[in-house]
């Protein structure tokens, strides 16, 4: 087994997980088996309990493990699902090395800072080994230099120790350019590269990110400095999408490179879907207008592509096999209340997923707006849960209809908790506690949902506590509500559409979780299908 480190430095959010999803995507593609793994500085034991608008996108596998948005890009990119052997958090390592200790596993040793390394590297095997992989790519969360990490990179120095032919190390750098000089600067690289140095580590491979392609003279003086042949420095510029990224790579052979210095054959080079994939984003011109009625903002400004990534990229996945090109839009739901007005001119409107009070009022307002003007409707999560609301509210007259999560005294809870939900909240036991992961769903015939997929038997993702209340089931459908979707045993709603409506559905699971470049979720699919026939 082999493996590659990929770390950054300079600056955060330089693109390590499209960097770490694009080298597993190409190796696969030269006919090796990839199991990629993020390793989280954070002390959190999983992402569950974060803050959208602070961490972003909390993805969902599907054993139930709560990630960060990386293990999205690493699905899409390599077309298989991940599971809890693809995701380690420092606070999860601690856990488990403390609970090792509580069981006497350690036989009595003064437990220290070498049997959190040595379960580090154990994690790093179990990744490898769960996929049978040839190549483990481990992504090493945070910046060169932090001390969060640092447990992480001696892992790294201790395996290479071990295994010395073995195991590389892919270090993305970044080269700014100041405003008031205009050109490429290369110290702020050499100086992440020496941090790497200073615990251990020389890196065989840099990227060299940039607004712009790296010159010769940079890529030749960032060598020197580094200690590699320029032909280990990877020019790696800004592009106008994620999916160009791998063939940028190639065309500079890095695939070659890695393997060469791990030797390593590769056995194929089939990248011909993935190239057709990246045609069809330049060569889609119809324009469809989408928006996002959503609420994680941040003071003065937006971070709703961080909070919903995995929405936006599937809408592109969709679009972009149809010939479209979309065009997101961002609109709070706070301000729907203030001026209804904004919602025009959008050929297909979205609610994501989300918890809490604020700005529902906006959300019910929008779906309302949909659901009169014949407006292309795709409620996801608290979407659907809200879809169901404003539909009591305003159809069946059930003025105070709401959701418990909102109103415990509701007299018309459409939307409620389950009884075992219900316990762990007042035990304040919060992480890993929803219904989460990939569950069985059995579609109706006839339904959209069902022509959509094309089958009625499908498995989604799952992240929620409260769920459509069946009592009121009978009094919805008799007014053109369909439940259209729900679990094997019939018990619990997953699916609703309103009859008589070009496009109005509304998940109780998450579909964007599941939607790849190579495989668009059909849900989403139909969605913008839909909305590019609507004329503004």
């Amino acid at each position: 087994m082999k493996y590659i480190f990929v770390s950054g430095g300079v600056i955060s959010g330089i693109g390590k997980g499209i960097a770490t999803a694009s080298i597993a995507l190409l190796l696969k593609s030269a006919g090796f088996k990839v199991s990629p793994l993020k390793m989280d500085p954070y002390l959190n034991v999983d992402a569950g309990t974060m803050n959208p608008i602070e961490h972003g996108e909390v993805f969902v596998l599907d054993d139930g493990i709560e990630t960060d948005q990386d293990l999205g890009h690493y699905e899409r990119f390599l077309n298989e699902s991940l599971d809890k052997n693809n995701i380690a958090t420092q606070g999860s390592i601690y856990l488990t090395v403390l609970q090792k200790e509580r069981n006497l596993e350690y036989d009595g040793e003064f437990v220290d800072i070498n049997h959190v390394t040595e379960e580090i590297i154990e994690r790093i095997h179990q990744a490898g080994k769960m996929r049978n992989a040839d190549v483990v790519l481990v992504e090493i969360g945070g910046t060169a230099g932090e001390y969060q990490n640092m447990l992480f990179l001696e892992a790294n120095r201790l395996l290479k120790l071990k295994k010395h032919d073995d195991v590389i190390h892919v270090h993305i750098t970044y080269l700014p350019v100041p405003p008031s000089i205009g050109e490429l600067k290369s110290k702020p690289a050499q100086m992440s590269v020496r941090d790497l140095n200073a615990v251990g580590i020389q890196p065989d491979i840099i990227l060299a990110r940039a607004e712009k392609p790296i010159d010769e003279f940079r890529r030749k003086k960032l060598a020197v400095s580094s200690g590699l042949d320029p032909e280990y420095i990877i020019s790696a510029p800004d592009v106008d999408s994620i999916y160009k990224v791998p063939l940028g790579y190639e065309e500079q052979n890095l695939v070659q490179k890695i393997l060469g210095k791990l030797k390593l054959k590769k056995s194929q080079k089939d990248l011909k879907d993935w190239k057709d994939f990246v045609a069809k984003i330049d060569n889609s011109k119809k324009v469809v207008k989408i928006g996002i009625v959503g609420k994680y903002f941040a003071t003065g400004d937006y971070t709703l592509a961080d909070a919903y990534v995995s929405v936006i990229e599937a809408i592109k996945h969709a679009s972009w096999t149809q010939g479209l090109k979309p065009e997101i839009h961002w609109v709070d739901a706070g301000k729907v209340l203030k001026d209804g007005s904004i919602l025009k001119g959008f050929q297909g409107i979205i609610v994501p997923g989300g918890f809490g009070s604020r700005d529902i009022e906006g959300k019910i307002v929008t779906i309302k707006y949909c659901r009169e003007n014949q407006i292309p409707y795709f409620g996801l999560c608290y979407g659907m849960q809200l879809a169901t609301v404003e539909f009591a509210r305003n159809v069946l007259g059930y003025k105070d209809a709401n959701t418990t999560e909102i109103d415990p005294k509701t007299a018309y809870p459409v939307i409620h908790i389950m009884p075992d939900q219900e316990k762990k909240l007042l035990e304040r036991n919060y992480g890993a506690t929803m219904r989460l992961g990939a569950w069985d769903c059995v579609l109706k015939e006839g339904s959209i949902a069902c022509s959509l997929y094309g089958k009625k038997d499908i498995s989604e993702r799952h992240r929620h506590r409260y769920e459509f209340n069946n009592k009121f089931k009978d009094e919805l459908e008799k007014k053109g509500f369909m439940v259209s979707g729900t679990t094997p045993d019939g018990k619990l709603v997953e699916v609703i559409e309103l009859k008589n409506h070009p496009f109005f559905i509304g998940t109780q699971f998450h579909p964007e979780l599941k939607s790849r470049p190579l495989a668009p979720h059909p849900l989403f699919v139909g969605f913008v299908k839909a909305a590019s026939k609507v004329k503004l």
